[in-house]
This record gives C-alpha cells, sequence and structure tokens, in this order.
C-alpha cells in the first residue's frame, strides 16, 4: 500500500500531465503546454516536499547529524527567499505555462507568464495586454527558467500587467536534443519565432512588444533586435555588449565560448566581435529606446559594458537611459523591486 505522502505525489503528478494553463488559443503552433503551478509547484508544501528530499540526496552520504544540520539550514535559506505568503499570492494571481514549440526543424522549449485579472481602473484591464519576449541568461541548463526563476523574476513584472514570454534556447531541458545553445548563433531564432506565437496568445496585444534580456540575455535582445521590427523598445539587465573587452576581465568565459560558439577555436575575435553589439551598433533601428540596467559591483558582467554602450548611445543621440546601481551585484537581488518597477515604468 502507497503512503499518505506518495500517494499525495502522485495524485499531483497525474494532475501535472493533464492540466493546462491555456494562455494560448487552440490553434497555436506549439504542443505540451503545461500549467507551471502543478507537479512539485502545486502547492507550497509540495514544492517545500520536493526540496526537502532534493537536500537529502545532496547530503546522503553526510553523519546523520550533519545531514540533518545542513538540511535545516538550506531549508531555512529556501524559505527566505520562497515565502509561503508570496508563493500563493503569486498562485492566486498569476497564469503561467511551459510549452515546446518549433524552430524550422527543431523543438524548443518555452514559457508564458500573464496576470489573471489587470488591475482594476488601467487602461489595460479593458484591452488587451502588452508583451514581453524575455531572454534568460546562463548557457545550456545552467541559467534556464526553472519555477523558482519565474517566481523571483518574472512574476512580480507580469503581475505589472504584462504578459511574459520567452524561450530556453535550444537544447536546454530537452534529452538528446539534436540542436545546441550556440550562445549568440542559431539559438537567436528560438527568439524571433518567439514573435510568431504572440498573435495567438488570448490575451496578448501584437501590436505593443517590448524585448528585455538578462545578462546573456542582453546579448540575444541586441543580436534579434536587427531581425524582429515589431520590438518597440527594448531593456537590458546586467548585459554583455562587448564580448571581447570583458573576456579580460572575466577569462573563465572562454570556456564555455570554447564548448558553445562554433568555429571558436579558428574564429575567436570575429565570433566574438558578431556577438558584441559595440562593433555593430549601426545595425539597429536608431529610434528604439534602449534601457541599461547594471550593478556597478558586478563580478560577472563588468559595469563598463552598460557604461561604454550608454556613451556610445548618447554619441549618435539614440533614445535611451542608464541605471547604475553603486552597491548592485550581477543578481541586482537587492534592488529587485526597484528594477521590476524600473522595467515597469519603461515598456508602459
Amino acid at each position: 500500500m502507497l503512503s499518505p505522502y506518495r500517494l499525495c505525489v502522485l495524485l499531483v503528478l497525474l494532475f501535472s500531465t493533464t492540466a493546462h494553463a491555456a494562455l494560448f488559443n487552440s490553434d497555436a503552433p506549439i504542443f505540451r503546454e503545461r500549467d507551471c503551478f502543478t507537479g512539485p509547484f502545486a502547492s507550497y508544501d509540495s514544492w517545500l516536499q520536493t526540496m526537502t528530499k532534493k537536500y537529502e540526496r545532496k547530503y546522503a552520504k553526510d553523519n546523520e547529524a550533519d545531514r540533518a544540520e545542513k538540511i535545516v539550514k538550506d531549508m531555512q535559506r529556501f524559505q527566505a527567499v520562497f515565502s509561503k505568503a508570496a508563493f500563493e499570492e503569486y498562485q492566486a494571481s498569476i497564469e503561467c505555462s511551459n510549452y515546446t514549440y518549433t524552430v524550422g526543424d527543431v523543438q524548443v522549449k518555452g514559457f508564458a507568464i500573464k496576470p489573471k485579472v489587470a488591475a482594476v481602473g488601467t487602461k489595460k484591464s479593458a484591452s488587451k495586454l502588452p508583451v514581453l519576449i524575455y531572454n534568460r541568461g546562463g548557457n545550456g541548463n545552467f541559467g534556464g527558467v526553472v519555477f523558482g526563476h519565474m517566481m523571483n523574476k518574472l512574476f512580480p513584472l507580469a503581475k505589472q500587467n504584462f504578459i511574459i514570454i520567452g524561450s530556453q534556447y535550444r537544447g536546454t531541458f530537452i534529452r538528446n536534443s539534436v540542436a545546441f545553445d550556440e550562445f549568440g548563433g542559431a539559438d537567436v531564432q528560438d527568439v524571433v519565432a518567439l514573435g510568431k506565437l504572440i498573435p495567438y496568445l488570448k490575451e496578448g496585444d501584437e501590436n505593443n512588444i517590448g524585448m528585455f534580456g538578462a545578462s546573456r540575455g542582453g546579448m540575444q535582445t541586441f543580436l534579434a533586435m536587427k531581425l524582429m521590427p515589431e520590438v518597440k523598445k527594448v531593456a537590458i539587465v546586467s548585459g554583455v555588449s562587448n564580448l571581447l573587452s570583458d573576456l579580460e576581465v572575466r577569462p573563465d568565459m572562454e570556456k564555455v565560448y570554447k564548448k558553445r560558439i562554433p568555429n571558436y577555436e579558428t574564429q575567436k575575435e570575429q565570433q566574438l566581435k558578431a556577438r558584441s553589439v559595440m562593433y555593430w551598433l549601426d545595425e539597429l533601428d536608431k529610434n528604439k529606446p534602449i534601457l541599461l540596467i547594471h550593478g556597478e559591483q558586478d563580478q560577472r558582467v563588468h559595469v563598463r559594458n552598460a557604461t561604454q554602450l550608454a556613451t556610445a548611445l548618447q554619441e549618435q543621440k539614440r533614445p535611451h537611459k542608464l541605471v547604475i546601481y553603486p552597491q548592485g551585484s550581477h543578481s541586482l537581488i537587492n534592488e529587485g523591486e526597484q528594477v521590476t518597477n524600473e522595467l515597469a515604468n519603461w515598456f508602459n
């Protein structure tokens, strides 16, 4: 006989295979759309149980006393970042789904997030909502948009009356994928393809599209801008604008470049320049406003990526805004609410 816990997990998993958030119309060119608030995330308690099991596996080789102490500390940290009150607030106010779409003959994972009801009294409450394309950071599975990432970084912005749509990039979270993240190569097409999905969003305004990216996602945003005239305005958070000069500050990134970028060994300078907006800024529409947000204490992407780009934008008299947080780290974790408000104001 199954224990109550195992029976609960089985029922949750069974439910998760059939539940749909249905953010898209039924004729949308996507498949396997599934509500984010299912499976381990069907409730806060089931999420806690999942995390507890994860930490138990992590410390399985420690002695019993040490293992128990480490699990308690990790769970305390987890609950400090992801509170029950916040989880339940978002569960009541946010809809989100994960799905799969195709780019050519490649299957790619994507996600979409929207408020359940637009704020009463706003123009958006009686009309379609603006759509923001979000370009994630990291590479491959590292930095993929998991539930915690959504809750911390994207739910607060969606709650301010935006629909957010994004790609995990090819090869991410897909076993035996025939294609891989090229760090600004063919994967840029995964972002461009999102534009074709926007008209199928039930409440999305296909005439009001913005785009923002974080870290590597900043590079992705500039590359996609060249191919997406429908994007009206962009924002970059802790983004890289010159991979060549940033490599001087963080040489360990070369391991990622060698693994991800095709022909890197024989075309290093050419490939890095092709991914660095500082070398082809003139190719971008001069009328599209650009917001640059960065932390001065960023240890992963140097703040000069933002300041030097802002100087170039100023010299070319392009519409832009630069926001620097003096104590801000790469994640801008302590400035989260301020960053969300900056983005909301910008895209409004």
